[in-house]
């Protein structure tokens, strides 16, 4: 079999040394939470995510989960699994619409139901669910669920009118003026002028009201506003769900609320986690411990958003891809601005089997620092996969395949007793390298002639590629390539060295192949193609080059 499951984790004194001087960064994180208790754990250690439901779900939230997941797991590992551990996933669907996002159907109806909160917006997709908030909120849960995650799932909306904020809101209403203190610094002068942290629902219209009080009543628990267009006067109670909080100030409420330990954030929060920060502990309780992980971006350098859908959604990264190859993307420099479209998928693909085939020959310092350790909890599969991503999908440029028997036929034959039914991993990427082809690859491909040396260089490949046998390997393949390339002074080069002393070969040679056969910039090393592909069927790509029918 080439694909089989793990024992459970165990911590044994080898796995707990290499954990205790681990540097990747799950268990830098985690340190943090274990030195917050140094004097003694609480029943509970709560990772806390947010998530906004204006717009749809998109990747960068799925990376949130997944990196807070890597954090507790490592937590759990420091602490030999004695603590218990939750993550609360978080969504702020009481907060008002403010805008229409670009993505979503029944715009106009949106328009009519700005300001209030989105649990009272109409779903704009379908009659299925009560509110916009409650239909975005289905689809994060149904994406959480899809990977697996272990959370606990929370309605901000549930959470004020069932009360479970009451004790920290009175305590606000209470400490305003130190709230206050914190939060004007930070705004315009303008807007410091009408603002209040406090956010009373209109009794009438329902809208989440930006006024300024009045009048705070502490003893009563409530405060006094004015509507700015009909000038009537309303007493509201900051409890119960009749009140909700500005954002920065909600988000410390709720760590202090909640207890929350860890939550990590985008850079672009970097100051209002410091807000916050000084607001939960004017609120009397402890921040909680975190980072702030760097951006995604669209392939134009923008930060992706739910309301544009920019970027790539959850659904097509994994369309053309295994959910792990995700994880991975995620798990890899945090703290890196990364760019989060289609052309960033075969690497992550490649490179997470790459650190899966490395696992077992490392010792246990090098597997806790192995993102498949992470990805898996401890416990990643065993796989063999003797097809690389890339070379699937340059082998389907090749062959013009349109369906997997067809990339079989070419597999079966480079690796003898390989099948899907042996490979399913295999077989599972045969189907992501045919649609990623045919969507991306195929519609850019851009062939061109060969110039005479070009010409020269690839007449001289067929003709070492026909001394070979037809069962050469890609390195034998490499090779005799290799020595062609050395022969042309185009493409050697004198800063590199061949293995007897000669100039090496220039990038430029293999830019020429992948250019001139397959249509294409860059592609995986050009000898394990042909091997793959075959040394006849590489030689007839050749002869239809020379003779411009390709």
């Amino acid at each position: 079999m080439t694909t089989a499951s793990r024992d459970a984790l165990e911590l044994t004194p080898d796995v707990m040394e290499a954990a205790a001087e681990s540097k990747a960064w799950p268990f830098e994180e985690a340190r943090k939470i274990v030195k917050r208790y140094e004097g003694g754990f609480p029943d509970t250690v709560l990772f806390e995510t947010g998530y906004g439901p204006s717009g749809l779900p998109h990747i960068g939230t799925f990376g949130e989960v997944a990196r807070t997941s890597m954090v507790r797991h490592a937590f759990r590992v420091l602490t030999e699994d004695r603590i218990k551990t939750k993550i609360l996933c978080f969504s702020d669907d009481m907060d008002g619409l403010r805008k229409v996002p670009d993505n979503v159907p029944n715009k106009e109806m949106l328009r009519t139901h700005l300001g209030k909160p989105l649990t009272k917006v109409p779903d704009p997709f379908s009659n299925e669910y009560p509110s916009f908030g409650a239909a975005n909120n289905a689809r994060l849960r149904a994406f959480l669920d899809r990977f697996g995650f272990d959370y606990e799932f929370a309605s901000s909306t549930e959470y004020y009118a069932a009360g479970r904020f009451d004790e920290m809101l009175l305590t606000m209403l209470e400490r305003y003026d130190a709230v206050m203190d914190i939060m004007l610094p930070s705004l315009r002068e303008e807007r410091a002028q009408t603002y209040s942290p406090f956010l009373p629902i209109h009794p009438k219209t329902g809208v989440v009201m930006q006024v300024p009080l009045e009048e705070r009543k502490v003893d009563a628990g409530s405060i006094v506003w004015r509507d700015p267009e009909s000038g009537e006067l309303f007493e509201t109670p900051v409890t119960g769900g009749h009140c909700k909080l500005q954002w920065k100030p909600d988000w410390a409420m709720r760590w202090a609320a909640l207890g929350v330990d860890y939550e990590m954030s985008g850079k672009d929060l970097i100051d209002s986690v410091k807000l916050a920060a000084q607001i939960c502990a004017a609120l009397g309780k402890e921040p909680p411990e975190g980072f702030n992980y760097e951006l995604f971006l669209d392939e134009n350098g923008q930060k992706i958003s739910k309301s544009k859908g920019n970027g790539l959604t959850i659904d097509e990264w994994l369309a053309y891809a295994p959910t792990e190859s995700l994880s991975l993307y995620m798990f890899q420099k945090p703290k890196a601005a990364k760019k989060l479209y289609f052309d960033v998928i075969p690497r992550a693909v490649d490179e997470y089997y790459t650190f899966l085939s490395a696992y077992d020959r490392q010792d246990w310092k090098n597997r806790l620092g192995n993102p498949v350790w992470h990805i898996h909890d401890g416990t990643p599969p065993a796989i063999e996969l003797p097809v690389p991503f890339a070379l699937l999908l340059n082998l389907v440029s090749a062959s013009n395949a349109q369906n997997t028997d067809v990339l079989w036929g070419f597999i079966s034959r480079y690796a003898p007793g390989v099948t899907p039914q042996t490979h399913p991993e295999l077989d599972r990427l045969t189907g992501y390298a045919l649609r990623y082809f045919e969507d991306f690859v195929k519609p850019s491909k851009a062939f061109r002639a060969p110039d005479e040396i070009e010409r020269e260089a690839l007449a001289g490949i067929n003709k070492a590629l026909g001394a070979l046998p037809a069962d050469a390997d890609g390195e034998a393949i490499q090779n005799a390539i290799l020595d062609v390339a050395r022969g042309i002074e185009r493409y050697q080069d004198h800063k590199r060295k061949s293995p007897n002393g000669g100039p090496g070969v220039s990038v430029a040679f293999f830019q020429m192949l992948y250019q001139v056969l397959l249509g294409q910039e860059r592609g995986p090393r050009f000898g394990s193609f042909a091997a793959l592909y075959g040394i006849a069927e590489t030689r007839g790509l050749i002869t239809a080059a020379l003779n411009g029918e390709l």
